[in-house]
């Protein structure tokens, strides 16, 4: 089969590999979209590391084509969504209810007495994730995949296993942003536009969108803004003065310890960072503490929706189906593999909300 392997920082290459199972607890799916995700970006340029050679790609839509023992759920011919978040179902963090912070992830080449799934000629292929979604099948763990509603599109589908539950689930379950509040959205890309739909289905009275491009800020409407600021110098100023001392809740999404410090910026006494866009590993954040006691204001991370996949994407495609989340409109191409660099020069020239490689 064909895969984009990272092989050197820079650029993916295409290559044919060998796809081993599936073997006990695994589905093999063939893969029919998968998103092109700003996390993946940062291992194709170094700033975030990972195992060489590998198959990157975590926002995979497809249809079960094999179903591997012990495997209960799940049959041949099922639409399913793949995702970052599996669970073991046993460790502290599951039985406590966050098995997105699960501390014994299935799936790993270790847990197999085959090794790696993707080989090629012997040579042990790494798979982000556990999963692998650059390639035309995956071989993944049953705990890595939910099953797709009918009547979704495979290409907006695929989006909903990482930038959709991201954006959505940072506003809706780990800041729980409640009707009538205050929201700013810094960074328009994929993960913050459905920041800005996830607190217009929270109820948000005012929802502040904050980017460098004209264009995405003009998407962002579409999604749920009612105001928007054009980054840079001014922005936290205009924040302030729209709100009259900042907003109830900040979105990081862009993913830097600059943008961070300004959404920091515009909250306002007892309000609420929350820090959503994956960073370089020495991003720092500076706290004026005493400030933060005497105003009582927060900083929280959020990871993956901060919520279990396997309850939280049906509750999306549910508002999808229904109208009420926007999942066509994230996807600006669909790309053939073969273009997977173009499409993430266009992620890095902030070109396009969403690259959807298709098969």
């Amino acid at each position: 089969m064909k895969a984009a392997v990272l092989r050197q920082l820079g650029r993916l290459d295409i290559e044919e590999v060998e796809l081993d199972g599936p073997r006990a607890g695994e589905l093999r799916i063939r893969v029919l979209a998968s998103g092109l995700c700003h996390s993946d970006y940062h291992m194709i340029i170094g700033d975030l590391p990972t195992v060489l050679p590998a198959v990157l790609g975590h926002e995979a839509a497809g249809v079960i084509e094999a179903v591997g023992s012990d495997v209960v759920g799940f049959a041949p011919g099922d639409m399913v969504i793949t995702c970052f978040s599996a669970f073991c179902g046993q460790c502290h963090e599951c039985q406590d209810g966050h098995s997105h912070r699960c501390e014994d992830k299935p799936g790993k080449p270790t847990d197999r007495e085959a090794g790696s799934r993707i080989t090629r000629n012997g040579e042990a292929i790494y798979q982000l994730g556990n999963l692998g979604g650059f390639a035309e099948e995956m071989v993944v763990h049953h705990r890595s995949a939910v099953k797709m509603p009918e009547g979704m599109p495979p290409s907006s589908a695929a989006l909903m296993g990482c930038g959709v539950l991201t954006g959505t689930g940072a506003v809706l379950n780990a800041a729980k942003v409640e009707p009538g509040r205050t929201v700013a959205v810094v960074g328009c890309g994929g993960v913050g536009l459905n920041a800005v739909q996830g607190a217009r289905i929270a109820g948000a009275t005012r929802i502040i969108a904050i980017d460098k491009s004209s264009d995405k800020l003009d998407l962002a409407r579409t999604f749920g803004a009612t105001d928007v600021v054009l980054a840079g110098p001014d922005a936290i100023g205009e924040v302030l003065e729209l709100t009259r001392g900042g907003v109830d809740y900040a979105f990081e999404v862009v993913g830097s310890a600059a943008t961070a410090q300004d959404a920091l910026a515009m909250i306002r006494t007892g309000g609420t960072l929350v820090l959503v866009g994956v960073t370089r590993q020495d991003a720092m954040l500076a706290l004026p503490i005493t400030s933060f006691i005497m105003s009582e204001k927060r900083v929280i991370g959020t990871l993956m929706g901060s919520a279990p996949f396997q309850t939280f994407l049906p509750k999306l495609a549910a508002h999808y189906l229904n109208g009420n989340l926007l999942l066509d409109e994230l996807v600006s191409q669909q790309i053939p593999l073969e273009a997977i660099n173009e499409g993430y020069a266009q992620m890095a020239q902030g070109k396009v909300a969403r690259s959807v490689v298709t098969f």
